[in-house]
């Protein structure tokens, strides 16, 4: 698999695990369910697929520094830097533009800095399939098999089978939708047809380029401009300039949900976005009486307590509690019912809209 490039994106600061979460500290740069930060395993888990020299980073210019110490095997040219963020689209496009210069031939995963896959052999054996799949001009995505009606993922529907590729089964895809309301992520469940979106595509770096060019003209024709300075001096002052003629939209709205020879590969590898936190407990190692604390501090004390998450670097006790997540940081002590973790964006808003950016 020569031509088999990795791209990890790991741009953006979310908030949906504020307040470790942070625009200077964000998600995939957090130890959340292993020792390491969630981008070094990222990184990490490619290893038996992908060399390093075959594995591209991109991300923007605050964040590179760091990252680039969390994976110094990963050559520094490798690193793609936005020059400020301006959503997926037009940052897998960068990406995929730096490795269509280096390998005209490549075939690219798009893959996420910031997500939990328990079974790592498991993704290996399905990025093995879908760069076969894509072989054959296909723009492959990882569909995760569903366990819960979720309305927090989007859904992609399974047409006909297209065949068997390293024991996996393959589906042209019939279409993507959007996070669905209760009722109809019911109805897809129960149907069996769907499954979950993981926002991991692997795809030819000339079909991708099609499809920007059949979907986006705008953002091909940039791309055009930018890509014959790309090694030269020239490159940092014509990304600024094109950068900011760029549509701020997502990958999936940009190209995904219309893309043509569209496959999906099902795959169950332990996957989950850990999109509040909430769902962090679906992932760690919980007690016995399904508690998680984590910090530095080793003597925290934990009396009558259920079903409740602790990550502080304080002596934390807790006495006759349960569903609660507790967050300590320098500057923050956040509290919450477990089953109102999503509402950590409200409190997000209320920051921005009274401009106190101390605790973004």
């Amino acid at each position: 698999m020569k031509h088999y490039y990795a791209m990890i994106m790991a741009g953006g600061g979310g908030t949906r695990l504020w307040p470790m979460s942070r625009k200077a500290n964000p998600k995939q740069m957090l130890a959340l369910v292993e020792e390491s930060s969630m981008f070094k395993v990222s990184v990490d888990r490619l290893a038996p697929i992908f060399p390093p020299e075959r594995i591209f980073i991109v991300t923007g210019s605050e964040y590179v520094d760091t990252l680039r110490a969390e994976a110094p095997h990963v050559p520094a040219e490798n690193f793609v830097i936005e020059p400020y963020g301006k959503n997926s689209g037009p940052a897998a496009a960068l990406g995929i533009i730096a490795i269509q210069n280096r390998d005209p031939d490549a075939i690219i995963a798009i893959l996420t800095a910031d997500h939990h896959i328990a079974d790592k052999q498991e993704f290996c054996k399905v990025l093995a399939a879908g760069y076969e799949l894509a072989q054959q001009n296909y723009i492959v995505t990882l569909g995760i098999t569903p366990t819960v009606a979720a309305t927090g993922f989007g859904y992609i529907r399974q047409g006909d089978v297209l065949g068997e590729v390293r024991g996996y089964t393959c589906y042209h895809s019939r279409g993507f939708t959007e996070k669905p309301n209760r009722e109809k992520a019911q109805q897809f469940l129960a149907s069996g047809e769907y499954s979950w979106n993981s926002g991991m595509f692997i795809w030819r770096s000339e079909q991708a380029m099609r499809e920007f060019y059949r979907q986006q003209p705008a953002m091909y024709g940039l791309l055009q401009e930018l890509s014959p300075t790309i090694g030269t001096p020239k490159f940092k002052a014509t990304l600024a300039e094109v950068w900011d003629r760029m549509p701020n939209i997502s990958l999936d709205y940009a190209i995904m949900e219309h893309a043509e020879r569209m496959a999906v590969i099902p795959v169950d590898m332990g996957w989950s976005d850990i999109g509040s936190w909430a769902s962090l407990f679906e992932v760690l190692t919980l007690d016995e009486n399904g508690n998680y604390f984590k910090g530095v501090n080793q003597d925290s004390m934990i009396v009558d307590t259920r079903r409740t998450l602790v990550y502080s670097d304080k002596l934390t006790v807790t006495i006759g509690v349960k569903d609660l997540v507790v967050v300590d940081t320098d500057d923050v002590l956040f509290i919450c019912h477990r089953d109102q973790s999503q509402d950590v964006k409200e409190v997000v808003q209320q920051l921005r809209a009274i401009q106190n950016g101390k605790y973004l």
